[in-house]
């Protein structure tokens, strides 16, 4: 086991000025399960590559436990990778394929069939060593390059969006696999998705990335509590965060027809005339019907999932021009489409960043 440092770790491709990965900085704790979650060009998919000496380190270093590795062979870090393509070999067993690195490294057969059987029985996989990768589902080809990461016991699992190659309902239960798995084994994990959901439920921490540049790294509960800037607010959570903006007003800001208390410290540590306020979709009371306290949203469409139901609507917030919001009720009090739906902001709930620099001002 070890821990993993990214030292101001910069990456740039030839025929760019603008770095892929602009000096990151993290330190990944021993058996840690770290998540880099971003939209796609965010540099996530590099990171992990330059880990695992796939990709050259430009600025900054990389170190592995004691060993800086910036500038060693991907076979000398003792990393295992799980890519997003299976890459099993079509014409080996199952057995073969997770042993075959051991192979290679002229580990006796005897062992080597004794960590795959361990590794298989981990993996629900004993029923399945006899088979060739073409007989198996792609949740069992997923789990076999799991097991030959496992049989090669490294310092370090990384994985490149195992899971995006499932359908949703086995990417759910292999999630949770792969989560479980990971605490039993204690092996120190980075993991890469674009998939904000994953992340959430999957990392010990999660590492926010936008244009190479680090934007958050948080455990999942402290991100969607307090994102660090208005695009982090936006990327972490489903449904994502309401953010408008809103003129302030005496005692708070001006949200529809009410003023919404806001900390004084955070209007005052901007210069702006307006800041934009987040509100999470199941951050909204809403008022009664006759009411004409909050803002009136026109519901467009709404999402009935069962126990809850999202409304998307839009309302006139801060001006004239319409706004689209995201409010979740009740599944048993679900307004009609082309109605009225009166919401006010949870006291307490509310995040506030700056209009100009997108970066937290609130508490």
């Amino acid at each position: 086991m070890a821990t993993v440092s990214f030292d101001k770790a910069t990456r740039i491709y030839p025929g760019s000025d603008k770095p892929a990965v602009d000096a990151l900085d993290i330190e990944i704790a021993d058996g840690e399960f770290l998540v880099l979650v971003g939209p796609s060009g965010c540099g996530k998919s590099t990171s992990l590559r330059m880990l695992a000496g796939l990709e050259d380190v430009n600025a900054g270093a990389i170190r592995i436990g004691d060993r800086d590795v910036t500038h060693l062979p991907p076979k000398d870090r003792d990393i295992a990778m799980v890519f997003q393509n299976y890459a099993l070999y079509p014409h080996m067993t199952v057995a073969d394929n997770m042993g075959f690195a051991l192979k290679i490294a002229g580990v006796p057969k005897a062992e080597i069939r004794q960590k795959v059987e361990d590794a298989a029985k981990i993996l629900d996989l004993t029923e399945y060593l006899g088979r060739k990768p073409k007989a198996l589902s792609g949740g069992q080809r997923q789990r076999v390059a799991m097991g030959r990461a496992i049989v090669r016991e490294p310092q370090v699992f990384l994985m490149d969006e195992p899971l995006s190659n499932l359908d949703a309902k086995l990417r759910v239960s292999t999630r949770t696999q792969i989560a479980s798995l990971q605490r039993r084994l204690g092996i120190t994990t980075v993991y890469v998705t674009h998939d904000q959901v994953e992340a959430m439920t999957m990392g010990d921490r999660v590492a926010v990335l936008k244009d190479g540049l680090l934007q958050q790294v948080d455990t999942p509960r402290n991100m969607y509590d307090r994102p660090a800037n208005l695009f982090v607010a936006g990327f972490i959570g489903s449904p994502a965060m309401n953010l408008v903006e809103v003129p302030i007003a005496d005692g708070g800001v001006k949200f529809g027809n009410s003023v919404v208390p806001v900390d004084r410290d955070a209007l005052s540590a901007t210069t702006d005339k307006t800041v934009t306020v987040g509100v999470r979709p199941e951050h909204f009371d809403v008022a009664g019907p006759e009411s004409e306290k909050g803002l009136a949203v026109t519901v467009n469409v709404v999402e009935e999932l069962g126990a809850d139901a999202y409304v998307y609507g839009s309302a006139k917030v801060g001006g004239d021009d319409s706004k689209d919001l995201v409010v979740r009720v009740s599944g048993r009090d679900v307004p009609e489409k082309g109605s009225t739906l009166h919401i006010v902001p949870r006291s307490g709930e509310t995040h506030v960043f700056s209009t100009s620099t997108g970066a937290r001002l609130s508490d």
